[in-house]
């Protein structure tokens, strides 16, 4: 007799709150995490909070829910990244996993979200539900990396499903939606991703600002094995968009990109310690 299989279904919040103390520096003033989530310890750098979001267990699983909500008060520099990978797994009921995260920046506050890439597995139904609320006079950063899948185990563009769904807002306003569902066994839906490069990496930012946008310097980013473009939003900001031949590219595009955006905010990039 087969032996029964018990799956745990995880069902993880992060919630945290950046705040600015009276002496100008960011601190957590609420933080609040159950698994998969984990927070490392927070560190300084460049005048802003460095916070490293954990995920201690493989990756996320068929029926996982994961809600993330980052606040970031007024004065305070927060900067939310992961030192890893994201791992999607094989569905075998064909439940998707479901990542909901929502990032707030009140008036005169900054933010960056800079995670590692997402790896869909073969077999992986995955949905992700992004909101970002930016106040007039915020700042933010928001980047996101999606990865074809294993690309060392051949594993190219192998998941049943991906739906990605991205709302931004400026003080009230919805200035961008976006809207993916990416279904290899519809290849139609994957044109736009394979039509210059077979095994491409997807590199999305979401700039907030105020500033000029530096036409010339992200432009030069462009080469034979990076496919780059940007556009203004309705409102309040850019976005800027690439397909990269390969990881290691798409790598070196978001560090030089990353260090292109904080020289138009006049600030420097805080170390993160693997760019």
């Amino acid at each position: 007799m087969a032996e029964a299989r018990t799956i745990i279904r995880l069902k993880g919040h992060l919630h945290l709150t950046c705040a600015c103390d009276g002496a100008g520096r960011s601190a957590l003033r609420e933080q609040s995490f159950r698994a998969p989530f984990h927070l490392s310890k927070p560190h300084e750098d460049a005048g802003a909070l460095v916070v490293n979001v954990v995920n201690p267990t493989a990756g996320i699983f068929e029926g996982d829910e994961l809600e993330l909500l980052a606040n970031t008060e007024a004065g305070a520099r927060l900067v939310l990244t992961t030192p890893s990978a994201n791992r999607i797994y094989q569905s075998r009921t064909g439940k998707p996993a479901v990542v909901r995260q929502t990032v707030r920046a009140a008036a005169g506050s900054f933010v960056e979200f800079l995670p590692e890439p997402l790896i869909p597995h073969a077999g992986s139904v995955y949905e992700q539900h992004t909101e970002l609320w930016a106040e007039t006079g915020a700042e933010m950063l928001f980047f996101e990396w999606l990865s074809p899948g294993r690309v060392a185990g051949g594993e190219v563009f192998q998941y049943r499903r991906l739906d990605w769904r991205t709302d931004v807002r400026v003080n009230g306003r919805l200035v961008a939606r976006e809207r993916y569902r990416l279904d290899p066994a519809r290849p139609a839906t994957l044109t736009s991703l394979t039509a210059r490069f077979p095994q491409a990496h997807y590199l999305g930012c979401f700039w907030v600002t105020d500033r000029p946008f530096p036409v010339a310097a992200v432009e030069s980013l462009g080469s034979d094995g990076i496919y780059l473009g940007w556009s203004a939003l309705s409102h309040g900001g850019w976005t800027i968009k690439a397909l990269c031949t390969d990881a290691l590219t798409t790598r070196k595009l978001l560090s030089r990109l990353r260090e292109v955006l904080y020289h138009a905010i006049d600030r420097v990039p805080p170390r993160l310690g693997r760019f």
